[in-house]
Order: C-alpha cells, then structure tokens, then sequence
C-alpha cells in the first residue's frame, strides 16, 4: 500500500452516542469516538514508540472518547482541578494496555496518555473516570472495525487497495453510523 493510502487509516470516527449518556450531560451533545491503525498512525509522525506492554496487535486502538457540540465546536479541560487516579479504573489497565496503547516516544505504560485524554475530554463527559474509560472499552467492543471491514471483505494486510467509499460503507453498515475518516 502507498503511504498516502496507509495514511487514510489513521483516525476512523465513529459518531456515537448513549442516549443515557448525552440526556445526563446537558453539557455537550454526543461523543466521537476516535480509533487509529496504529501502523497508519506510526507512519505519518517523525517517530513513533511501542508501549512498554510490547507491539500493539494489528487492530484499531482508541484514540479518544470526545464530547461535542453540534455546531462543530467541544468542550475541553472541564475541571483543571481533577487528576488522573489509577485506582478508580484499575481494573480496566490490563484492557486499556491492549485497547488504548500510546504510540508517543519515549515508549510508556499508557498512564501519560490516559491522563491527558481524561483531562482534556473525560472531565467533560459527565462520566466518572471508570465510567469514561469504560465506555470508551465498550464503544471498542461493539463497534468492532476489524470484524467489519473483514466482513465486507476488505482486509488491511492483503495488500489490496480499497476505496474510502467502501470502508466508510463497511463501518456504516456494521456499526449502523456513518463514520469519518481522516
């Protein structure tokens, strides 16, 4: 595949919203969820670093769960008094080590990156810190990218060349969102 089509699988967001989660938070009207290639993603930065947990396996990961507006703006760093506490979500480390790995250099356990993503977009969710990154685990699960594209027959190590049209048209029609695609 030619670098500027890896590149095409850098970011999939998927719209989705919990119905009980966007009635609760009045703040914001529905979350984007964010998923990367993490090859996609190493190839278009200057450098890239394998977590501490070892190589991610070829799937998409989680990049962010992301409250916005619908007028195309979102809310950002809703409590600058929070901080991350690994305690509250200690359960879900080993998941999020495989599900939500960071690809920044110098390599880490992930905790960097989760701070930010909580502190960024997580206290803007009117969700608690387990409750964030669980949902964000569940948006995973369910919307099942891999499973989907390979379902619709488009398979990212074959070496064949896809359409945007036809992934968008895959992820829609597993998922039932129309996705967006950078």
């Amino acid at each position: 595949m030619k670098k500027s089509q890896k590149s095409l699988l850098i970011k999939i967001i998927v719209v989705q919203c919990l119905l009980v989660l966007c009635v609760a938070a009045q703040d914001f009207d529905f979350f984007y969820f964010v998923q990367q290639w993490p090859a996609s993603y190493c190839d278009t930065r200057r450098s890239c670093c394998y977590p501490t947990t070892g190589k991610p396996d070829e799937d998409f990961s989680i990049h962010g769960l992301w409250p916005n507006y619908e007028n195309g703006k979102w809310p950002q760093n809703c409590d600058k008094e929070s901080s991350l506490d690994e305690s509250e979500f200690s359960d879900l480390i080993s998941t999020m080590e495989k599900n939500w790995p960071s690809l920044a250099c110098p390599s880490s356990d992930g905790l960097k990156f989760w701070s930010h993503e909580w502190l960024k977009h997580g206290t803007c969710s009117a969700l608690n810190q387990h409750a964030y990154f669980q949902t964000a685990l569940d948006f995973k699960t369910k919307s099942n990218l891999l499973q989907n594209l390979n379902n619709a027959g488009i398979k990212p190590r074959n070496g064949e060349h896809y359409s945007v049209e036809s992934i968008k048209n895959a992820i829609e029609e597993g998922v039932g969102h129309t996705p967006f695609i950078e």
